[in-house]
């Protein structure tokens, strides 16, 4: 039995609702990449040089980056060789398991927000600007709340015109409060914030920033004065720095996670419209070429369609049909 029959019998009642919403949100990657590879085994009954030569060219078309398909491709190729595998269909249950090893690569895949047990959680998003970083607050805050967590929303993005705006609309469509201040310094309105979550008991703060990356320098001065200010107000924090990627972006993303790596300690990415592109294959990439979890991934457009990354469900919804 392969992983991803494995990955089928694994999955409770209600992990396999989720897996629907994998499915449906993997629907264009699946049919640009998948069906490729069914058309592949077609073409070539028997695995062969010609055969690899086409499975690379997918592989990098699905965005997976090209040094990761090389490497994936040399893999493939012991493993035929080691098992004996001639007939292309049988290579379909050896690709699954390498793209479950090329991703978790013998790590222990943490997926989850790092609570923290004493005071509140403090999550600071960053990004550039238009991957939906300010969405993708409120969407994670929906979810926090419906949790029945309290939940603190922070506008430290005073640079982009209508970030505040954008923010507070979220915090009246899901019930949270919203610190704001109109033409301020990030580090003030973030100190207020910190301060009000400190003394009123909030259990998780979602901080936005700026999302400008054009100008490295200014941005790293800007979000190590962010994180001095958090520091000072509650020792260990941020619990988390979440950066926000545009899937549909491709190796661009890939770009934006390695120069962010540069200016902050980043924890985890969240990928949004994965649903939107046919190159799902950038969650590999990410993991392979950057070393930073994907935490969350976007499926729709409904604020319920922000979803814990599993890359089991991942896999099986890329794969489910085939």
């Amino acid at each position: 039995m392969g992983l991803f029959d494995k990955f089928k019998k694994a999955f409770t009642k209600e992990e396999k609702e989720e897996v629907e919403t994998y499915e449906k949100g993997l629907e264009k990657t699946r049919n640009e990449f998948v069906n490729k590879i069914s058309i592949l085994n077609s073409k070539y009954k028997k695995v062969s040089d010609e055969y690899f030569e086409e499975l690379e060219e997918i592989f990098i078309m699905a965005d997976i980056g090209v040094n990761t398909v090389m490497e994936f491709i040399d893999k493939l190729k012991k493993r035929v060789k080691s098992e004996n595998i001639e007939n292309s269909e049988d290579l379909m249950n050896i690709i699954v398991d390498e793209m479950f090893i090329i991703y978790v690569n013998n790590d222990i895949i943490v997926n989850k927000i790092n609570y923290n047990n004493e005071g509140p959680t403090v999550v600071l998003m960053v990004g550039v600007n238009g991957v939906g970083k300010t969405t993708t607050i409120g969407k994670l805050a929906y979810k926090e709340a419906l949790s029945g967590k309290k939940v603190l929303l922070v506008a430290g993005d005073t640079f982009r015109a209508g970030a505040v705006e954008q923010l507070k609309e979220w915090g009246n469509r899901i019930g949270t409060d919203v610190v704001y201040k109109n033409d301020a310094d990030p580090a003030s309105v973030i100190y207020d914030g910190i301060d009000k979550a400190t003394k009123e008991n909030y259990d998780i703060v979602f901080i936005d920033t700026a999302g400008r990356l054009q100008n490295k320098v200014n941005l790293m001065n800007e979000l190590d004065k962010i994180n001095k200010v958090i520091g000072k107000l509650l020792p260990g924090a941020p619990h988390e720095t979440l950066l926000v990627i545009d899937a549909t972006t491709g190796q661009n993303g890939i770009s934006q996670a390695k120069n962010f790596k540069e200016i902050t300690n980043i924890t985890g990415i969240v990928l949004t419209k994965l649903d939107g592109t046919a190159k799902g294959g950038i969650v590999l990439a990410i993991k392979e070429n950057v070393g930073i979890p994907v935490k969350f991934i976007g499926l729709g457009e409904k604020k319920e369609d922000l979803k814990v990354f599993d890359i089991e469900k991942y896999i099986y919804g890329l794969f489910r049909g085939d």
